[in-house]
């Protein structure tokens, strides 16, 4: 028996390469890019923790979020009726520099700690009384 060549099909796996290759590498970068996003989240949700944290507790949560937040992040802290709420967004480079960003948030509340809303109290009252004197 005589093998024969299948001289059609000559090229067959470049032209597959050509067509396959560009398709691989965008499920490379999105890929990436997810990666990138899920570790920027995490971030952005640690650094409103630590926010939090130390502004029920009367410091300056920026300064707590800046230490643990991700490059070029936003911090905005809130408070009223005895909670505070940090929200922390930042954002995420995808697929390159040219395209748009995505930006992750991450929110975070805490009690205020009672020792500093009774210290908030004694304040607004002494500024009270010291006013109508």
């Amino acid at each position: 028996m005589r093998c024969r060549w299948a001289g059609r099909d000559r090229g067959s796996f470049t032209a597959e390469l050509a067509a396959g290759l560009p398709a691989l590498l965008l499920l490379l970068f999105v890929g990436l890019t997810a990666v990138d996003a899920v570790g920027a989240k995490g971030a952005c949700l640690h650094a409103a923790r630590e926010a939090a944290i130390a502004a029920s507790r009367g410091a300056d949560g920026r300064v707590a979020a800046r230490a643990v937040a991700p490059p070029d992040a936003e911090v905005v802290i809130d408070g009223d009726d005895g909670w505070v709420r940090v929200t922390v967004s930042a954002p995420v480079r995808a697929l390159g520099a040219r395209l748009p960003r995505l930006t992750v948030r991450a929110t975070t509340m805490a009690a205020v700690e009672p020792d500093r809303a009774f210290a908030r109290q004694a304040e607004a009252v002494g500024r009270g009384m010291g006013a109508g004197s």
